[in-house]
């Protein structure tokens, strides 16, 4: 039998939210669209087969609903978000659609791809 008693161990800190708040509030509203903006690229990217392991995450499906909301957030937050910040975030919508376009085996009509709704036609 040990002398330790479950009082005994140090209780797990719990966060502090009020810091947590004070910081997120001092996050520009452009850097956090950004960043979600990366991250859901990032998303699909992956998803269209584009990381290192490319064909063992494949899945179109994931991919076109990643697209679309990467759209609609560019879309939403085009007069927020400066040319500066818009223009690479455009592109990189832009060569996701055209992958998805590649590496979907019955290629949507032009106009009714992922995010196509939000940004027009996208030829290759």
């Amino acid at each position: 039998m040990s002398d330790t008693s479950p009082a005994a161990s140090p209780a797990p800190q719990s966060p502090d939210f009020d810091a947590m708040t004070r910081d997120i509030a001092d996050v520009p509203a452009v850097e956090v669209i950004t960043t979600v903006a990366v991250h859901l690229m990032s998303a699909a990217a992956v998803n269209l087969g584009l990381a290192e392991e490319g064909a063992a995450h494949k899945d179109l499906d994931e991919a076109r609903k990643l697209i679309q909301a990467l759209a609609g957030l560019l879309d939403a937050s085009a007069t927020e978000v400066s040319s500066f910040h818009a223009a690479p975030l455009r592109d990189g919508l832009k060569s996701l659609q055209l992958a998805f376009r590649e590496a979907s085996v019955v290629p949507d009509e032009p106009g009714q791809g992922p995010g196509e709704k939000y940004t027009g036609p996208v030829f290759g």
